[in-house]
């Protein structure tokens, strides 16, 4: 299939977008802004969920973010996972994450996808990413912040315009999938 070449700007802009048009769509019609109403008279909706996380890793913000942004390593984190099964379930994708702004990440054999969408090496790391199971083109914002804690590194974590009622399922994937094996992971080199 060909490619459309796209700039990285306009990828990013159009990125940026999706999780306002995720929150928007269904809420178009302005209601009154009665007690109990999630909308305010311009449509703008209070209800969307998101995540906040933060945690205390004991290496630096470069090992740290050098976990998760290299295929090799954040492979290797996949492994010590209970989702390490996917890697090997039919019609499994490789971990694959690019280096550049604007390229393709494929997590957890393939059930997670997206791209860059920044990457500030040992700073700061968002991504666009959905889960294999989202309607087609649902999209969420992710954004991994990093900053020097003590002897560690203090990980931020924001997720945000993803599917309605995906909340509690994805706060506790980013717990078991991601913060933990990488804990181990980098308690091991």
């Amino acid at each position: 299939m060909p490619s459309i070449p796209i700039s990285r700007r306009a990828l990013t802009v159009r990125l940026a977008a999706i999780p306002i048009g995720i929150a928007a769509a269904g809420r178009i019609t302005a209601t009154d802004n009665q007690e109990g109403d999630t909308q305010t008279g311009e449509g703008l909706s209070n209800s969307s969920q998101a995540i906040h996380q933060e945690v205390t890793f004991g290496a630096t913000a470069e090992r740290v973010y050098r976990a998760l942004t290299t295929t090799k390593q954040f492979d290797e984190i996949t492994r010590l996972s209970n989702a390490a099964d996917l890697l090997a379930s039919p019609g499994a994708k490789p971990t694959s994450i690019s280096a550049e702004p604007g390229g393709l990440i494929t997590l957890f054999g393939g059930y997670v996808t997206g791209r860059n969408l920044e990457l500030l090496p040992n700073e700061r790391l968002v991504q666009a990413w959905r889960a294999g199971g989202w309607p087609p083109g649902a999209y969420s914002i992710v954004r991994f912040a990093l900053s020097v804690a003590g002897g560690g590194t203090k990980l931020v974590f924001d997720h945000r315009g993803f599917p309605d009622g995906q909340g509690a399922s994805l706060a506790y994937g980013w717990r078991a999938h991601y913060w933990a094996p990488l804990a181990k992971f980098l308690s091991q080199k």
